[in-house]
């Protein structure tokens, strides 16, 4: 039995609370848990106590990219990070677009420390042109679909997907860019792009697959998530989608609340992600729209590159930076300690939230939930130390960023399997 000590829950629970851990459920919470000697107690006094966190957006690599990150090192960085769920996108090689590759996440992810749930590819090979199996998919244990990384260029095929996605009733999650438009630009249409005297990716771009696939979710009745929006107009457009009736969900990133596109004139390939940084304006957006409940969700799109690869000139290095050791620290230095968020609101956007989207059992502290728990300080400070992450990649922009919130324990089904 575990047993967590003059915790501050982060909602109506009393200000100082034991908690009570048998198995993978929370079985008491009262004012003082007497201490038996079965028990391990972890003193959480100073600390809060909230539901480990639910990142629907991570990629993993495995299989085939095992250099840049695997189901295991992934794992450990996400519970250093306070998640306890992650689900790892099918981008990998060979693609997630069969059954087979499914239960082999599956079956690599059953001794993870962490819950791992995979995402199978909507189109075979994710090239836009196939639909997959989505019947095998999903009982092979994929819990959503998605071709991120690319998006589904054919308004027809993916038409096809929300309505097969429909008949299954699972979630497809959309990577909304117009591949013509975007092709395989460096950074963001604006600024930066006109400094560096680089073709940018235009948040139009962006933004005309949004209203795409918005309309054609009304149209089917399909569950639609948009991945990683980026722009003020695509918050504008969820906005109006929402507002229509659609049964669309979105979620955005630390990075699109956080950073700029002028961070790529000092940081370089290190900065550049896709979609890419926006201006200003659009970090304001992003903001706003998690205020007001249009984007629903934060995730990280953790996305490992070996150093190798990001030291490669900036229009040649691969797009993407890893987040899951900073997700929490940005998300409460950037909102929280802004007063412009609550901490009920940071952690439901960054669990409750993204636990309903994808329709699996959401966590909370409570008698009965899952022993699925997250304990970290959010106001210690601290400087971002690449080297000391245990992710296999060191990509991110944050490197030497003072942060204001750390993780001290993480707790995943009952069992501690992270300690500060």
């Amino acid at each position: 039995m575990l047993l967590i000590k003059n915790g501050r829950a982060y909602d109506s629970l009393p200000d100082a609370c034991d908690i009570l851990i048998k198995g993978d459920r929370i079985v008491e919470i009262s004012a003082n848990i007497q201490e038996t000697e079965e028990m391990t107690a972890i003193d959480a006094n100073g600390y809060v106590v909230a539901p480990g966190l639910v990142d629907m957006h991570v990629h993993f690599r495995e299989p085939g990219f095992e250099h840049k990150e695997d189901i295991m090192s992934g794992a450990a960085a996400a519970a250093a990070g306070g998640v306890t769920t992650c689900c790892c996108m099918g981008n990998t090689s060979p693609v997630a677009d069969n059954a087979g590759v499914i239960r082999f996440i599956a079956d690599q992810a059953s001794t993870a420390p962490i819950t791992i749930l995979p995402i199978a590819a909507a189109t075979m090979g994710q090239k836009g042109e196939e639909l997959t199996n989505f019947i095998s998919l999903r009982a092979a244990g994929a819990v959503a679909l998605s071709d991120d990384g690319n998006a589904i260029q054919s308004a027809r095929v993916a038409r096809l997907a929300m309505q097969f996605a429909k008949e299954q009733d699972l979630l497809l999650i959309s990577h909304c860019e117009d591949a013509d438009m975007v092709q395989n630009f460096a950074v963001n249409e604006g600024s930066a792009s006109k400094e560096l005297m680089l073709p940018g990716r235009p948040a139009i771009a962006e933004e005309i697959i949004v209203a795409r696939d918005i309309m054609l979710a009304a149209e089917t009745g399909a569950r639609l998530h948009i991945a990683h929006v980026s722009t003020a107009g695509s918050v504008d457009i969820i906005r109006k989608g929402k507002a229509a009736g659609a049964n669309v969900t979105a979620e955005t990133c630390p990075q699109y609340f956080t950073l700029n596109e002028k961070e790529i004139l000092s940081q370089g390939s290190l900065a550049r992600v896709n979609p890419p940084l926006r201006t200003p304006d659009d970090v304001e957006a992003i903001v706003l729209g998690l205020a007001d409940g249009t984007i629903d969700a934060i995730a990280t799109d953790h996305a490992p590159h070996s150093a190798e690869e990001k030291a490669l000139p900036l229009i040649d290095a691969p797009s993407g930076m890893i987040g899951l050791e900073t997700s929490l620290a940005l998300s409460l230095t950037q909102l929280y300690h802004t007063n412009r968020f609550s901490m009920d609101e940071i952690i439901a956007l960054m669990s409750a939230n993204p636990s309903r989207i994808l329709g699996i059992e959401a966590v909370g502290v409570a008698v009965g939930s899952i022993a699925d728990i997250v304990i970290f300080d959010p106001n210690e400070e601290w400087t971002v130390d690449p080297d000391k992450f245990l992710s296999k990649a060191r990509n991110t922009p944050f490197g030497g960023k003072k942060l204001r919130g750390k993780v001290k324990c993480t707790i995943s089904r009952g069992k501690i399997v992270y300690q500060d």
